[in-house]
This record gives C-alpha cells, sequence and structure tokens, in this order.
C-alpha cells in the first residue's frame, strides 16, 4: 500500500474503489441489472455502457422507450465522472442535472452509451454522453451533471478514508 497523507488515497486504493464501482454499476444495482446493462469500458477516459433491446424495456415494437434511453444518459454520465474520480473527494453521487436531447428511435438489438467527463470540480461534475443504435447512428445526446461528497455506504471497509465533506 502507498503511504499517502490524511485524507489522501493511494493508487492501489483508488484502483481499488473505480474497480468496485465499475462492478457495482453492471451487478450492483438492480435497475441496472434489469436493463441488462453491460459496462464495456471503464477508463479515466470514460465509459461506455451497453443495453440490449428487451420487449420490457420497449416503447412500441423495435423501438426502446425513451426513459430507458433518459436513464442510460444518466447512467453512463455518472459512470464517466466515477470511472477517472478522486476518492479522497467523496463516494457518494446525485444527479445535479441531466438534459437528454432525443434525435432517432431508438431502434435496434441494443443502444451503447459513449460517456465522457468534461470538468471535474471539487463536488460538481460534468459528463456529456451520446447513445448510439447498433447501426452505428446517434439516436440521442445528453448532459449530466453530478455531485460527489461524503462516503457511499456499502464501500469496502478498507476504504473508510474517502472524504467526509
Amino acid at each position: 500500500m502507498t503511504t499517502t497523507r490524511s485524507g489522501e488515497l493511494g493508487t492501489q486504493e483508488q484502483q481499488d474503489l473505480r474497480h468496485w464501482f465499475r462492478e457495482h454499476w453492471e451487478h450492483g444495482v438492480a435497475f441496472n441489472r434489469d436493463c441488462a446493462l453491460s459496462v464495456r469500458q471503464w477508463t479515466p477516459e470514460g465509459a461506455e455502457l451497453a443495453i440490449p433491446y428487451a420487449e420490457r424495456l420497449s416503447a412500441h415494437d423495435g423501438v426502446f422507450h425513451g426513459g430507458v434511453i433518459s436513464a442510460l444518459i444518466d447512467t453512463a454520465g455518472g459512470a464517466a465522472v466515477m470511472a477517472g474520480h478522486d476518492f479522497a473527494k467523496g463516494s457518494r453521487l446525485s444527479t445535479v442535472s441531466l438534459s437528454v436531447q432525443y434525435l432517432l428511435p431508438a431502434v435496434g438489438t441494443e443502444v451503447v452509451a459513449h460517456a465522457r467527463c468534461v470538468r471535474r470540480g471539487g463536488r460538481i461534475h460534468f459528463s456529456e454522453v451520446e447513445v448510439r443504435r447498433a447501426d452505428g447512428q446517434a439516436c440521442a445526446r445528453g448532459q449530466v451533471v453530478v455531485s460527489i461528497s461524503g462516503k457511499r455506504p456499502g464501500l469496502p471497509a478498507a476504504h473508510d478514508r474517502s472524504a467526509d465533506a
């Protein structure tokens, strides 16, 4: 383990938390599991999340419900922030603002959200997301603003030193 000043987390602790959140996004969040969401990329540069088409997620035959697309944008935007986050600044994420622009019907076998954090602040972080259909066409875009502060309940006990703010 890397030795750090009080309040800081070592490189391994940061990596462990990023890994924990990646796994949590895919397996620990009931809504994400219900949508069969998969994490395809989780790096400091951003996140890529996919949802396969299922009738229960549709608005009309063969078309994803707009609420599913909106939820995917929110989830991917938060993921992009957490994938490169400094957990010494906190680990409890809350969405502050969500903006969605629908471009085309979300048809096909899956939708994939490509998200990146475009600005990191002390507590407030901004991400941009593009959702593409299986044919590669963009069907929606969004902006997500999240706040991260305090400790997220349920983190492994070894990570109790993240920010209390």
